[in-house]
C-alpha cells in the first residue's frame, strides 16, 4: 500500500500537480513583475500567493504615500485617490492593466510604476493660485 501511494504523490507532482511545487511569489523588482502577480495567469495556491503579495505590496505603498502626505501638510501629493476608493482587488487588476497599456514602463521600479500610475489614474486637482493680496 506504502508503494502505491509513494508512486501516486510521485506521479501527481510530476504530472498536473506540478503547479503546485512552484515557488512563492517573494521578488518583484519591476513594473512587470508587479503586473504580474497582480493579475497572474497561473492557478491553484501560487495565484492566490500572488495576488496577496500584489495587494500587500499596493496597500503598503498606498499607507507610505498617504503618511509622507497628510492633508494640511506640506509636499503636494503625487496622487489623489477618491474616498472611498478603489477595493484593493479592483486597484490590483487596474495596475496591471495599466502596465500592459504602457509596455515602456515594463523595466521601472516597481513602487515607481505603482506611483505613475496611481497620478495617472487619481490626479490630484490644481492647486489655486494664491492671490497677491493673500501674497
Amino acid at each position: 500500500m506504502k508503494r502505491v501511494l509513494s508512486a501516486g504523490a510521485l506521479a501527481l507532482l510530476l504530472s498536473g500537480g506540478a503547479a503546485l511545487a512552484q515557488a512563492p511569489v517573494t521578488n518583484v523588482r519591476s513594473v512587470q513583475d508587479l503586473a504580474a502577480v497582480c493579475d497572474p495567469s497561473w492557478s491553484g495556491v501560487p495565484r492566490f500567493e500572488a495576488i496577496a503579495f500584489c495587494q500587500g505590496f499596493l496597500t503598503s505603498a498606498g499607507q507610505y504615500h498617504a503618511l509622507l502626505h497628510r492633508p494640511q501638510g506640506n509636499g503636494r501629493p503625487i496622487f489623489c485617490a477618491p474616498n472611498p476608493g478603489p477595493s484593493i482587488a479592483e486597484s490590483g487588476l487596474a495596475f496591471a492593466n495599466w502596465a500592459r497599456a504602457n509596455p515602456d514602463r515594463a523595466q521601472d521600479p516597481a513602487l515607481e510604476g505603482f506611483l505613475r500610475w496611481g497620478q495617472a489614474s487619481f490626479p490630484c486637482p490644481t492647486p489655486a493660485r494664491a492671490s497677491r493680496a493673500q501674497r
